[in-house]
């Protein structure tokens, strides 16, 4: 269990929150000395309002936490990334709060030091009788784990090392993993991975995760691992490339999501793919006009060198789609249009399956990883053409690139059962309790949480 959690402590503070409209309503059922400190310090519970309310010793008597209208159900996470050091227990505490207070309060201690910032003391929380603090560890440290590797400098994080996390991954859990790298990725017909990750001196690789019961549903999940994106050829501009070393938040977020499933034993055959490249100016970089002969058998001409995660994805997903699984799911950075349509908050996602959309929207709004579905609209497949080759990387069509992405990916999956591409920032702008501006494992909760009402935890006999 995570070391901000403890079952108990004999001296703990307790730990009130509040929304703005239930202010009158709560400082009735507090004590009279406690009520009158907050009204006369002035506090209305506005969102992230916090107040130490203190005793006659000197000491604490409580802490009051603001809620604003109450929109944020990890609103604790401000607890632990302000309070000051000692255990806090629930007090008087809304239900939507109470039940996600566990996973929310370790969101709260996240920090990146791996360069030098220390990491400071967290408080701790009691926990409430009958929660999991050992379901919301696993939920967190997987979620930290893809904040790390997303957050981690291209230069310390490339192919190689991106499989190395794998790995890491898949023996602590005890998984099988296959690692294919540089030429053996041609000689075993991945043509588009090696194509984009011919520019640069870090061989390219495809990562292969597997772990479960071989009677369960097939659960693939495909993981976009661009370690950095200059573009390529068609090089991005400084602020462009500024935060590139988030272009393989897919394969992070697709660890993540393993690492959960494998923590809580969900009854499934998991599959975990992540093509791993860096994009790159050199020499031996492909060009602008450059036609590869995909896994699948399907030519495409390359139009933008920077729509690269799309080409190492179809030669994945090919390679994914030839198991038939039950449900393929494939995540990735891929499109600034994804990010003007609903900006960084409310990732798309893309599917046929209506019942898929449905479960996925409902599960991510329960669990405050929020989706949004866009459509796959078949009128705009006629601008994947090329004149000489099956498709074309780059649309000839400046609207709707979140879209096109998505279809051109669709040409790539023909057998799976069910099949949904998640386009995520694996970024946070906007800095919200537990999510701190930076790294984010976008979608990670939420797809967890979908496998788990699917499959639950009884697993047999594993691979």
């Amino acid at each position: 269990m995570h070391p901000s959690l403890v079952r108990n402590a004999s001296n703990a503070t307790p730990l009130h929150a509040v929304e703005a409209a239930e202010l009158k309503a709560f400082l009735s059922r507090r004590a009279k000395r406690e009520a009158q400190w907050l009204a006369a310090s002035g506090f209305k519970a506005g969102e992230g309002a916090l107040a130490l309310v203190p005793d006659e010793a000197g000491g604490i008597a409580c802490a009051v936490l603001g809620l604003g209208k109450g929109a944020d159900a990890l609103a604790l996470a401000q607890g632990a990334e302000d309070l000051p050091q000692g255990a806090y227990a629930l007090g008087d505490v809304p239900r939507s709060v109470s039940a996600n207070a566990a996973l929310a309060w370790i969101l709260g201690t996240y920090a990146f030091t791996r360069y030098g910032k220390k990491k400071r003391d967290y408080p701790k929380l009691v926990l409430a009788k009958g929660a999991d603090g050992e379901e919301a560890s696993r939920i967190a440290e997987a979620v930290f784990l893809a904040r790390d590797l997303v957050n981690t400098p291209a230069n310390d994080l490339g192919p190689e090392e991106l499989a190395q996390a794998a790995c890491d991954v898949a023996k602590r859990h005890n998984a099988k993993i296959a690692v294919i790298a540089g030429e053996a990725l041609a000689a075993q017909n991945f043509p588009l991975i090696c194509a984009v990750g011919q520019g640069s001196p870090r061989e390219p690789r495809l990562i292969d995760l597997r772990w479960g019961n071989r009677r369960a549903p097939k659960v693939t999940l495909v993981g976009k691992g661009v370690c950095f994106d200059s573009g390529g050829l068609d090089i991005k501009n400084a602020s462009g490339m500024s935060t590139m070393k988030k272009d393989m938040g897919g394969g992070a977020v697709a660890l993540a999501v393993a690492s959960m499933v494998m923590g809580a034993k969900l009854n499934v055959n998991l599959r975990v793919l992540i093509p791993a490249v860096e994009n790159s100016v050199s020499g031996r970089a492909y060009r602008p006009g450059d036609v590869f002969k995909s896994r699948k058998g399907l030519t495409v001409e390359i139009g933008n060198t920077d729509a690269e995660g799309r080409l190492i994805l179809a030669d994945a997903l090919a390679y994914a789609d030839e198991d038939a699984p039950d449900l393929l799911i494939d995540v990735a950075t891929l499109t600034g249009a994804a990010r003007a349509a609903t900006g960084m908050e409310l990732p798309p996602f893309f599917t046929d399956d209506e019942t898929l959309a449905s479960e996925l929207s409902r599960i991510s709004f329960a669990v405050q990883d929020p989706l949004w579905r866009l459509p796959l609209w078949r009128g705009y497949e006629t601008y994947l053409s090329s004149d000489i080759a099956d498709l074309n990387n780059m649309p000839n069509y400046g609207l709707a690139g979140a879209i096109t992405a998505g279809l051109f990916l669709n040409r790539f999956v023909e057998k799976a059962k069910s099949w949904v591409h998640l386009d995520i920032p694996a970024w946070i702008d906007r800095p919200k309790p537990g999510r701190r501006k930076g790294a984010e494992a976008s979608a990670a909760r939420a797809l967890y949480a979908l496998l788990r009402e699917r499959y639950g935890r009884k697993r047999g006999k594993r691979q």
